[in-house]
């Protein structure tokens, strides 16, 4: 099961995320999220467990719980979805340039 973990501390590291979840049973891959321009974690990670029970068991009692004085959220991480570039929104766009005053054209 691979599980989404949120508001982590920016000091939380790969190895810290998964020894949270270790207790709970064997993972088999823990990922802090890194932001790619500034090489500082951007607040959330994944686990992968592969037993869902402990998996279960590790969300439930890890979501809420305080780690570095945030209390972090845990739940299953949802598949991503596809972005289009066909955002929704926007409607009329028109152009609005400066009006004319009538002509006050003095040569």
């Amino acid at each position: 099961m691979n599980i989404y973990v949120s508001n982590l501390s920016f000091n939380v590291q790969d190895e810290d995320l998964r020894e949270f979840f270790a207790e709970y049973g064997e993972v088999s891959s823990a990922k802090v999220i890194m932001d790619k321009f500034t090489n500082r974690s951007r607040g959330f990670g994944f686990v992968e467990m592969p037993d869902n029970a402990a998996a279960q068991k590790a969300i439930q009692e890890l979501d809420g719980a305080t780690v570095e004085g945030r209390a972090i959220k845990v739940s299953e991480a949802k598949p991503r979805e596809e972005r289009s570039n066909t955002g929704g929104g926007g409607g009329n766009r028109r152009s609005f340039s400066g009006g004319g005053g009538g002509n006050n054209n003095r040569w």
